[in-house]
C-alpha cells in the first residue's frame, strides 16, 4: 500500500476519533442538570449541632438573597437537620427569623411536622416540572425522611432524577445513620463536592480566621444586623457545655463553609475564599 495513503488513513481515523470524543464530552456536559431560577426549589438544610458554623452560613445565604439576581430565587431553609451526633443544639430561631422571615421550618422542634411541610413543597415544585436542590449543611437523616415521604405520596416521580443532594463534608456523612445515607445516595442525585474549609480544592474556602469584612461598612444595614447576630450567637454557644469548639470563630474569624453547597448549585464554584465573596458583594457581582 502507498505509504502516503496509509498516513492519510491513520490521520483521518485519529481526527474522527477526536471529534467523536469531543462530541461525547459536549453531550455529557450539556446533559448535566443546572439550577433553574424560575422553576426549581433550593432547600438549605442546617443541623446546628454542635458546630456554630451554620450560624455564619445562614448569614452568607441571607447575603446572597439580598442581591438583585437571587432575591427572587425559590428557596426554603430548614433548621435542625442533624443526625446521630452527640452534643447540644445551637438555638438559631431568632437568626432564622431575621434572615428568612417565615420562609423556614424548624425540624428540631417537630421533626414529623417539618417533614410533612417540606414534603408538600417538594411535591408542588415537582408537579410543576421543577427540580429540587438540597444544600446539605448537615447530615442526611431529615433528607431521607423527606424522600421516603415524597415517594409514598407520588410514587410515579423518579426522585433520583428530580432531587439533587449536595454534600461537602465527610464528617456530616459519618454522623448520618448509615442506612439513611445509603438510602439518600440510592434515591437522589447525590453529589459529593470538596470540603468548603479549604482553598483551591474545587470549591470556595469559606473558613477564615482573620476575616471581619462583614463589619467594614460594605453590607446593607439589614445584612450587617444579620451578621452581627450570627457572630454574637456564635461566640455565645461556641464550645459551651460540650459543644464543638470552632477555633476559627473563637479567634474572631468567620466560618460559613456550609455555604459551598449553595455556591455549587448556582454555579459559583469559582469564588476563592471569604474575601472574594465579600468583594463580589461589594462590586454587585455576587
Amino acid at each position: 500500500m502507498n505509504i502516503k495513503l496509509v498516513v492519510f488513513v491513520v490521520v483521518a481515523l485519529l481526527f474522527t476519533q477526536c471529534n467523536l470524543n469531543s462530541n461525547i464530552k459536549s453531550t455529557s456536559s450539556a446533559s448535566e442538570p443546572k439550577f433553574n431560577l424560575k422553576k426549581d426549589l433550593l432547600l438549605a438544610h442546617y443541623d446546628f449541632k454542635t458546630d456554630v458554623d451554620d450560624l455564619h452560613s445562614v448569614a452568607a445565604l441571607a447575603t446572597l438573597l439580598s442581591t438583585p439576581k437571587y432575591s427572587k430565587i425559590n428557596y426554603h431553609a430548614v433548621a435542625g437537620t442533624y443526625g446521630i451526633q452527640e452534643g447540644l443544639y445551637v438555638p438559631p430561631n431568632d437568626l432564622m427569623r431575621l434572615s428568612f422571615g417565615d420562609n423556614w421550618t424548624d425540624a428540631h422542634e417537630d421533626f414529623d411536622s417539618a417533614t410533612d411541610k417540606v414534603k408538600n413543597m417538594i411535591i408542588l415544585y415537582l408537579k410543576n416540572q421543577g427540580q429540587i436542590w438540597i444544600a446539605e449543611g448537615g447530615q442526611s437523616d431529615f433528607t431521607a425522611a423527606l424522600i421516603k415521604a415524597v415517594q409514598l405520596d407520588v410514587p410515579e416521580i423518579n426522585t433520583s432524577n428530580a432531587i439533587h443532594v449536595i454534600q461537602h463534608s465527610d464528617w456530616n456523612e459519618k454522623q448520618t445513620l448509615p442506612k439513611n445515607l445509603e438510602f439518600v445516595k440510592q434515591n437522589t442525585d447525590y453529589i459529593k463536592i470538596p470540603d468548603g474549609n479549604s482553598v483551591g480544592n474545587g470549591t470556595p474556602g469559606f473558613n477564615s480566621p482573620s476575616s471581619s469584612r462583614w463589619n467594614e461598612g460594605d453590607l446593607h444595614p439589614k445584612l450587617t444586623q444579620i451578621w452581627q447576630l450570627a457572630v454574637n450567637k456564635g461566640h455565645e454557644y461556641n464550645g459551651i457545655e460540650g459543644r464543638y469548639l470552632n477555633k476559627t470563630i473563637s479567634t474572631g474569624g468567620v466560618d460559613f463553609s456550609d455555604f459551598v453547597e449553595i455556591c455549587w448549585i448556582i454555579g459559583k464554584q469559582y469564588i476563592k475564599d471569604t474575601e472574594h465573596f465579600f468583594d463580589l458583594y461589594a462590586s454587585d457581582d455576587l
